[in-house]
């Protein structure tokens, strides 16, 4: 299968002896063969894929080879037959070998194509008969197989060097022969002279793939029968790379962008996100606490509409990480740890010292545990580590904290997030037993968003404005709610005047905390004195200016500025009702009991607090 590199509607592919262009938008599917009569040999898997220098040209491989500029409308053939005249028979038939002569003979086809990154014209073919040819011209041929390389090896796949025109690396599979050794062949002078390069894979690890990372040369990843294999030396040494991969047939590989994406026989396909950590590896590197520079990652807002998810014994895949992946590694436990990010000007936005979850409230209990985002944990044990930064700031303090319905498996976090961080500059900051390390990194906007930067930076005015109100107004109930419990406790031992205080001060501070903290932003009447429904109507106007990527409307500007209004007004008459603590304390004092401190923690919020609908 092909897709278009110009036009992600359009995707080539066909079984056997036909090539179809697909059209993605209206479901039409065009037959683009390039022969309609059976005058060539093909192959169930024969190799169509687009050259990685000119995105117009389309190859694909038959016993000869033939390419399209014009998406199939004509082809036109660049090569010769390039399979072996006559293979032989294998003596793999054994016994069988004359029963049936003809049954042990076989033409070839292609199996493999490599076009060179540095060269349109540079192309390399390997057949299942175990040839390697290679044209510098896309017309004249020349034959480069290893001299040993014997009639019936499959050559499963050959990979075009990046960094040069002469390289190339070809992974060898002779099940046929019935050889399940390893074979991997690396040439740096064009198919002058070949080296094999198996050192460190298992005996019995027949090879289907090989692939070379784009952008660090030297490193390869290979796929055998039953496992992936990473090299950091260009093939000289090879290291397990399976993770939690299962054990299947990995047929092809590819490095896409920052990940490694595997295909199997027999288990879909699986993703190592993010291999940044493996490109930075050198030797020197394990040899210390060390900090590996993130990749740029790109800000994105996940689907908020989402169905309810699949219950945990439907079976479905994963979704990638969403944020900034950053890799550590310990070389030995550490006793204190601390992860930051900071913004451009080393400030610093969010910091996970510690493994520690507070205990679920009430309502979070109402939601099926699987729902659940998974605690991160920051790995103090030695070894390689990974911790996901989502790219979202401390979370605002608000009164009420839920879960919703639109859930997302086992990634469900808590609502409202902390501000989404913008795109800019940022900073990781990895301290490890006193010791800092740091490493810069880029968020990036989404590409697919309209939003102008101004309207991406209105947006976050705003969300800072409310999130500090939010900061002002969450420390304030805290007080008022101390206050109002420490009331309380005294009513019982007040008597007299004392008593007449603290009910008279308990009526003021209770008209603050009037109404609840539910959902809404209805500020009339003495709501908009109450402090906790201003909590509630200032998560509203943030959730709702931060719901998605463009500037706050009219609407929503007028609403930030009202709210703040009303809680500045609230705050002010808060200030009131603190001034009367000092002659109340006064009283208690004169009576033998104690006086009221703000300062003493609030107590847990009442068990329905919050509002909204249960999942």
């Amino acid at each position: 299968m092909a897709p278009d590199p110009l036009d992600p509607n359009i995707i080539y592919g066909g079984p056997r002896f036909k090539v179809s262009r697909f059209h993605r938008d209206t479901g039409q599917v065009e037959d683009v063969t390039p022969f309609l009569l059976g005058e060539f040999r093909t192959n169930r898997t024969m190799p169509l894929l687009f050259s990685k220098k000119d995105p117009h040209l389309l190859l694909l491989g038959l016993n000869v080879m033939f390419k399209t500029t014009n998406g199939g409308k004509s082809w036109e053939q660049i090569s010769p037959d390039l399979t072996r005249p006559d293979p032989g028979t294998p003596d793999s038939l054994g016994v069988f070998a004359d029963s049936d002569p003809q049954k042990g003979k076989h033409r070839g086809v292609i199996y493999s194509i490599a076009p060179s990154p540095q060269d349109a014209n540079l192309i390399w073919a390997g057949t299942d008969d175990g040839f390697i040819h290679v044209t510098h011209d896309a017309k004249n041929w020349q034959n480069v197989t290893p001299p040993d390389l014997t009639p019936w090896s499959k050559v499963a796949q050959l990979d075009a060097g990046h960094f040069d025109g002469e390289t190339v690396y070809a992974a060898i599979n002779r099940f046929r022969l019935d050889d399940l050794h390893p074979h991997i062949y690396r040439t740096h002078d064009g198919g002058k002279t070949w080296q094999t390069i198996v050192n460190g894979l298992p005996d019995n690890a027949a090879v289907n793939v090989i692939r070379e990372d784009p952008r660090r040369k030297g490193l390869l990843f290979a796929g055998t029968e039953t496992s992936v294999w990473v090299s950091f030396d260009d093939g000289d040494h090879w290291q397990s790379l399976q993770q939690n991969l299962p054990a299947t047939s990995v047929r092809d590989l590819v490095v896409h962008d920052d990940d490694v994406v595997v295909g199997t026989h027999g288990r879909s396909f699986w993703i190592l996100d993010d291999i940044t950590a493996l490109r930075q590896m050198r030797p020197q590197t394990l040899s210390a606490d060390f900090l590996f520079k993130p990749a740029n990652v790109y800000r994105y807002r996940r689907d908020a509409w989402t169905d309810t998810p699949l219950p945990p014994e439907e079976p479905a895949g994963k979704n990638p990480p969403d944020g900034a992946i950053i890799d550590y590694f310990l070389k030995s436990a550490a006793n204190d740890l601390k992860l930051e990010i900071l913004d451009g000007a080393f400030h610093v936005l969010r910091t996970f010292p510690n493994n520690d979850r507070p205990a679920p409230t009430p309502k979070e209990l109402h939601v099926p545990t699987y729902w659940v985002r998974l605690l991160q944990e920051l790995s103090k044990q030695p070894g390689m580590h990974r911790f996901v930064w989502d790219l979202h700031f401390n979370p605002p303090d608000v009164l009420s904290r839920d879960y919703p319905i639109s859930a997302i498996y086992h990634d469900t976090p808590l609502a409202p997030q902390g501000i989404l961080a913008p795109p800019g500059e940022y900073v990781v900051r990895l301290t490890v037993n006193g010791h800092e390390f740091m490493q810069p990194f880029v968020v990036k906007g989404d590409p697919r968003v309209k939003a102008s930067d101004e309207d991406l930076q209105q947006q976050y005015a705003i969300e800072q404005r409310m999130v500090n109100a939010l900061h002002d107004d969450y420390s304030n109930v805290q007080e008022l709610r101390s206050l109002r419990a420490q009331l309380n406790d005294l009513k019982p031992r007040a008597k007299g005047a004392l008593a007449d205080s603290i009910s008279k001060l308990d009526q003021q501070a209770g008209a603050l905390e009037a109404g609840g903290s539910g959902f809404g932003a209805n500020l009339t009447g003495p709501q908009a004195q109450s402090l906790t429904r201003l909590n509630s109507a200032l998560a509203h106007v943030y959730e709702v200016v931060s719901v998605a990527d463009a500037a706050p409307t009219t609407q929503a500007v007028a609403a930030s500025d009202k709210v703040e209004k009303a809680l500045a007004a609230a705050i002010a008459r808060w200030n009131e009702v603190k001034a009367e603590i000092t002659s109340v304390n006064r009283q208690l004092q004169s009576g033998g009991l104690p006086a009221i401190d703000l300062k003493k923690p609030a107590p847990a919020p009442p068990e329905d607090e919050g509002g909204g609908d249960e999942p």
